[in-house]
């Protein structure tokens, strides 16, 4: 750790004097205008930088705060819902394995040729291809709804048709 009394911060010191001794001479050295016209410079300088880092950036962030406000409130009651939807959904009763089979027969059918269905016990294989976003996320609140099935493993990929890949369903509610 460097000592303020070595000899570096006493040249550092020395230096600092004799470059402000200097300026100081020079500044002697010029006329009245032109010490006015630095002084204004100076001070105009200091307002553009009292500006550019204490006023603009708290004018900006009163002017964005009502808006990142509501969108924050948004995603509040967003999440509220989705709380509550889930509360609902785990207080809900659970579905026999075989109506949750065939209602979930009956979603991927609704999906035509883009899904094909496989059940092995409490699991249920769906490979998808090419199935949209949209579709996608639709077919997911209805099986979690009809079939109180959830998703316990996703292998999908985004192409330009849409997701395709597999999805592993937990079947009867406590998959």
């Amino acid at each position: 750790m460097a000592r303020f009394d070595s000899p570096d911060a006493n040249g550092l010191q020395a230096q600092w004097r004799q470059l402000r001794a200097q300026a100081l001479t020079q500044w002697q050295a010029l006329g009245e205008r032109e010490r006015l016209a630095l002084s204004a410079v100076a001070a105009l300088l200091g307002l553009l930088l009292a500006w550019s880092v204490l006023l603009a950036p708290a004018l900006r962030t009163l002017k964005t705060a009502p808006a990142e406000l509501e969108l924050a409130e948004a995603q509040l009651q967003q999440m509220q819902a989705q709380a509550l939807e889930a509360s609902q959904l785990r207080a809900a009763p659970p579905v026999p394995p075989a109506q949750a089979e065939a209602a979930l027969k009956a979603s991927v059918e609704h999906l035509g040729a883009a899904a094909r269905l496989n059940v092995a016990g409490d699991r249920a294989i769906v490979t998808l291809n090419g199935i949209t976003p949209p579709a996608l996320q639709a077919w997911l609140g209805e099986v979690r709804a009809a079939a109180r099935a959830r998703p316990v493993e996703a292998q999908l990929t985004r192409g330009p048709k849409g997701y395709s890949g597999t999805l592993v369903l937990g079947l009867g509610g406590g998959a």
